[in-house]
């Protein structure tokens, strides 16, 4: 036997190689393909469904109108506003077809033609100059994804892309897009784009207008016109060269548009006007709704500010306290405030607000927030507390000293008068024009001071009062809101109306949320509200509030000065508008001396009351049924004669008014049988 039958038949074994080979591919093709379905698997589980899209609902501006219906401020997270695809001009569909997706009416969301072109500029250039996503990925990307950069999280992009062309149309697979997209400058979407930059709606545009957005998606901020006008001017330059070269347009209209210059008109900056009332609606929508309705559902808030009413007192603060400061020069650090607010006596509704110096520095709005003692600014209430009861505005108080003890500080109160006069005998209505504490006191001393507590209820006064003497001198805090809301219901002839900021609310679909309608309750009888009136008129006549008189006008007002003049206000009222000036710090430190309630509030009420009433005429306050009207002595009340050398015509309720002559000044034939007036009937 040779020896090299011993040896293994290698030939008959190497007949086995391509076996094992063959085994070898199989095997690792099964791996690959496990390997790919279990990433795909991956992939797909964690994939969200696009059926989200039939319920997707962007994030949208809500905007608020002023009484005439124009938007004057915004809310959002994302500066959106929907538009259909019927008002999106065809030249920014095809510039941004042009720019971003020549392919899109041919692919089925992924453009594999697109993607081997991007490749080969990106090979090319030496870096990514082009992307390979078209319309649909972008869509895809925005909706569902997070932007990080990973083969997973494209994969994922394709496969939504092709999900997403199964299910929608090209034009609202576009609607989409361009109400979703991006565009730099805080906005969304190509409607707020378009105001953003161009302030005008998306059908508008111009074709130079429409290839400058078009422009921006790729990199929005990169490319603002704003903060980069060359970058901006050569990406719209881009975007007309790729819609020549797709033949959307003709080489001359490319030629012509490129030599145009970017003009961009920035609309006004939203929140320039009634930033304190703004932001007072907010809080109140977000309270009721809450933040995502408030932020993202585009509501359509209706409010009751008058835009020409704000600015002029926005304007009117600014100058007051401008004076303020220049008579005073305080030091670096120190802020005097201010508040107003001003609203329609026979609705309620608020039609302007200030409610501090700076909205941007303080959110604090005094105007609704601020509690501050009113001083003689709540006399009036006193006062008709007394005329409710059945006082006429003749009744005699002597002004005389008056010593109340405390049995709680052991000190006596001694109430002076602002003059540290004292004045004797004093009509109610004397009294009332010319502040007199004294006989306020005095007043509030005799009616019960529950009784003037149970009225400021009625009228809208809701902060704590406590019914000690000291209520007469305003020396519990209120706020400006109601001490305003007080007022307006003797200009409304006793109809009380709840403040409101807010007409009415509808969703972005127009369906009503809720509405306000002004509803009146009666908390004064028409003739002491007219009583009351008439007295104010007189404060503006012959008392603390003759600053009014520059309005030339039917006018009735009071002033308010706090101890060591540390709050001055003006509140008063025509019979179509009611407002109220605070002026102080908010540390509560004095203003000056001599900075009283006419000297510093009065020439901010007079100003904005001046611009709020220019265009309408002269009213006089309606003299309701049954008041009695009657010339009486301006110092005693009696009924006047001809040798009374100063008198005025005197507002009474039937069964109040004087029955006797002037007695200082008697008629040549004096009247045996007159009689005394009686004292009035307090319950």
């Amino acid at each position: 036997m040779s020896i090299y039958s011993q040896l293994p038949d290698t030939r008959a074994k190497g007949l086995r190689w391509p076996a094992v080979l063959a085994w070898s591919l199989l095997v690792l093709f099964v791996i690959a393909v496990g390997a790919a379905g279990g990433f795909l698997y991956v992939q797909l589980r964690d994939l969200p469904g696009i059926e989200q899209l039939e319920e997707f609902q962007p994030a949208v501006i809500t905007r608020v109108y002023s009484d005439t219906d124009e938007v004057f401020s915004e809310y959002y997270q994302q500066k959106r506003i929907l538009v259909p695809f019927s008002r999106i001009p065809k030249y920014f569909i095809n510039a941004l077809i042009a720019v971003e997706d020549i392919n899109f009416y041919e692919h089925w969301g992924i453009d594999f033609r697109g993607i081997a072109r991007a490749l080969w500029a990106d090979i090319r250039a030496g870096r990514i100059v082009e992307g390979g996503s078209t319309l649909t990925q972008q869509l895809a990307k925005v909706l569902f994804l997070t932007p990080e950069k990973s083969f997973s999280r494209k994969f994922k992009e394709a496969l939504l892309a092709l999900q997403i062309e199964k299910k929608y149309t090209k034009d609202e697979i576009l609607e989409l897009y361009c109400n979703q997209i991006y565009l730099g400058s805080g906005v969304y979407g190509i409607e707020a784009a378009s105001k953003a930059y161009f302030n005008k709606p998306v059908q508008d545009l111009t074709l130079t207008e429409a290839a400058l957005i078009a422009g921006l998606p790729k990199s929005p901020n990169n490319y603002s016109p704003y903060t980069h006008p060359e970058r901006a001017l050569y990406r719209r330059n881009h975007v007309l060269q790729r819609m020549a070269a797709a033949g959307f347009i003709s080489i001359a209209q490319e030629r012509a548009v490129q030599a145009q210059p970017i003009q961009t008109n920035r609309p006004a900056v939203t929140g320039d006007v009634g930033d304190y009332f703004s932001e007072a609606v907010r809080r109140y929508v977000e309270e009721q709704y809450g933040f995502n309705m408030l932020y993202k559902r585009g509501l359509h808030i209706y409010t009751s500010l008058n835009l020409d009413m704000q600015r002029a007192a926005e304007a009117a603060v600014r100058r007051g306290l401008a004076a303020l400061n220049r008579r005073r020069q305080y030091a670096e650090g120190v802020i005097p405030q201010a508040a107003l607010v001003a609203l329609d006596p026979h609705s309620g509704y608020v039609k302007a607000m200030v409610g501090g110096t700076d909205f941007s520095s303080t959110q604090f709005n005094r105007a609704l927030q601020a509690k501050r003692q009113p001083g003689s600014a709540f006399k009036p209430i006193v006062y008709a507390a007394a005329i409710l009861a059945g006082y006429p505005p003749t009744y005699i108080i002597n002004d005389a000293p008056l010593v109340i003890p405390n049995p709680t500080t052991k000190v006596d109160w001694e109430p002076a008068n602002f003059d540290k006069w004292f004045h004797g005998n004093t009509t109610l209505r004397r009294g009332l024009e010319q502040s007199r504490n004294v006989v306020t006191v005095k007043l509030l001393l005799e009616i019960g001071p529950e009784a003037v507590i149970r009225l400021a209820r009625r009228l809208g006064v809701h902060s704590p009062l406590k019914p000690y003497p000291s209520l007469a001198l305003g020396s519990f805090e209120v706020t400006p809101l109601e001490l305003v809301s007080a007022y307006a219901v003797f200009a409304s002839g006793g109809l009380a109306y709840e403040p409101n900021i807010i007409r009415y609310i509808t969703d972005k679909q127009g369906n009503l949320l809720e509405e306000h309608i002004p509803y009146p309750q009666t908390v004064l009888p028409p003739d002491t509200a007219y009583i009351i009136t008439h007295m104010l008129e007189g404060v503006v006549s012959r008392g603390t509030g003759w600053r009014a008189k520059a309005l030339k006008r039917a006018v009735a007002a009071k002033t308010g000065t706090t101890n060591d003049y540390t709050d001055a206000w003006f509140v008063g009222y025509v019979p179509s508008l009611v407002a109220g000036v605070w002026v102080g710090h908010d540390l509560k430190i004095s203003l000056g001396e001599g900075e009283t309630g006419s000297r510093v509030a009065g020439p901010i009420w007079v100003d904005f009351m001046q611009q709020a009433l220019a265009d309408q005429p002269p009213e006089e306050f309606a003299v309701p049924e049954g008041v009695v009207l009657l010339e009486v002595d301006a110092e005693n009340g009696a009924l006047a004669t001809p040798g009374c050398p100063n008198t005025i015509k005197e507002a009474f309720k039937p069964g109040t008014e004087p029955t006797v002559f002037c007695e200082q000044h008697p008629p040549e034939e004096p009247d045996n049988d007159r009689i005394l007036p009686l004292r009035p009937d307090r319950n």
